[in-house]
């Protein structure tokens, strides 16, 4: 066993990369000057100011936008106000595990749609459309969970009028939109959408912190009342502490400031990953990700629920791909590279090729 597990399973970024001075100096601000709201009951919709900075980020108004606790509060809103036993939901292949298991909750039935290095294909949303109602379909538009591929401006405009033609919601679930390393991401598919289709979410969760617990969404007037009033009669409000202490955040520009020092160091992690596989498992393949903090790897003949138990054996860790699929995803795997520091992803990765080697050793007809 080895000494320490390198973990490159957890969506988290590790420790040191986490702003815990920004934010105390923020929770002191916001209850110096914002104690009112922060220590109080809110709407369903959240804090009002935080509200309208999002609403002037997104070029809509503030009647569009809901606070919620975490992105994923605000999936399970719109699941529960829109999906049915029965509606059939599209979702990528692979997608958020989730999301997958949210929308099982609600009794959907999933149709896969397989996703491209380039996001996912508009075709396989126009035949499921062509064999029945579409209730709704997921994507993740920027640096994939768990996929890490970004899809492209001509998929995004051809999604959206999709939308709109055959009268499905098409939810972008955006968390990762912030988190990018090269260039800004092009326009959101809220920004294209005419025909009052899209719903977007996203998160401070991953732009400032996991404890946060502060996400959003922003989508048709009518719509966003309608869910706010479903988030007041189940839980009255979300949490108004940690909502005035992103608004000063944000209104502070200390947001900005903390994005440049998180994407720098995911930035060289996410470059330490991809050397250190091309040195170590040259024969994987995978899409480089622009951002985010995920990388997913394809292998040959491998399955990576076995390669899993032999990884543990030699202290590194990741999620195997099946975990986020509807089927298959059995010779994939899915690593983070965010709670991992630069200097210790190469000792991961030779760890994981040296589990490789035990589960092709282990493999039935492998002679052992």
């Amino acid at each position: 066993m080895a000494e320490r597990t390198i973990s490159f399973a957890r969506g988290a970024p590790s420790a040191d990369i986490l702003p815990h001075e920004a934010v105390r100096e923020a929770a002191a601000h916001a209850l110096e000057k914002d104690w009112e709201n922060a220590l109080s009951y809110g709407t369903g919709r959240g804090h009002p100011g935080l509200c309208e900075w999002i609403a002037e980020r997104h070029g809509v108004g503030p009647e569009q936008v809901m606070i919620t606790n975490g992105s994923m509060e605000g999936a399970a809103l719109l699941f529960r106000h829109l999906v049915s036993a029965g509606d059939r939901v599209v979702v990528e292949q692979p997608t958020y595990d989730r999301t997958l298991l949210l929308l099982k909750q609600a009794g959907a039935e999933l149709v896969g749609a397989p996703l491209e290095s380039d996001g996912i294909d508009p075709a396989t949303i126009e035949a499921a459309c062509a064999q029945g109602e579409v209730r709704l379909a997921h994507v993740i538009p920027n640096f994939h969970n768990p996929a890490g591929c970004t899809l492209s401006m001509d998929k995004r405009s051809r999604l959206v009028k999709l939308a709109a033609d055959n009268g499905f919601t098409l939810f972008e679930d955006d968390p990762y939109r912030l988190i990018s390393f090269d260039e800004a991401p092009g326009p959101t598919m809220l920004d294209l959408d005419s025909a009052d289709r899209v719903i977007h979410a996203s998160s401070f969760s991953k732009s400032i912190s996991p404890g946060v617990r502060v996400g959003y969404l922003v989508g048709p007037a009518a719509r966003i009342a309608t869910l706010a009033k479903s988030a007041n009669e189940q839980y009255i409000s979300p949490n108004m502490l940690a909502e005035s202490i992103v608004f000063e955040l944000c209104r502070s520009g200390g947001l900005d400031e903390n994005l440049n020092v998180v994407n720098t160091a995911l930035r060289e992690r996410r470059d330490a990953l991809v050397e250190a596989l091309r040195t170590h498992i040259p024969g994987a393949e995978f899409v480089i990700p622009a951002g985010g903090y995920f990388l997913w790897l394809d292998l040959k003949d491998v399955d990576s629920k076995a390669l899993l138990g032999h990884a543990k054996k030699l202290g590194v860790t990741f999620v195997a791909g099946p975990d986020f699929m509807l089927e298959g995803g059995s010779s994939s795997l899915r690593l983070s590279f965010a709670p991992v520091p630069a200097s210790e992803v190469a000792e991961g990765v030779r760890r994981l090729a040296q589990a490789l080697e035990h589960a092709a050793e282990d493999a039935p007809g492998s002679g052992r």
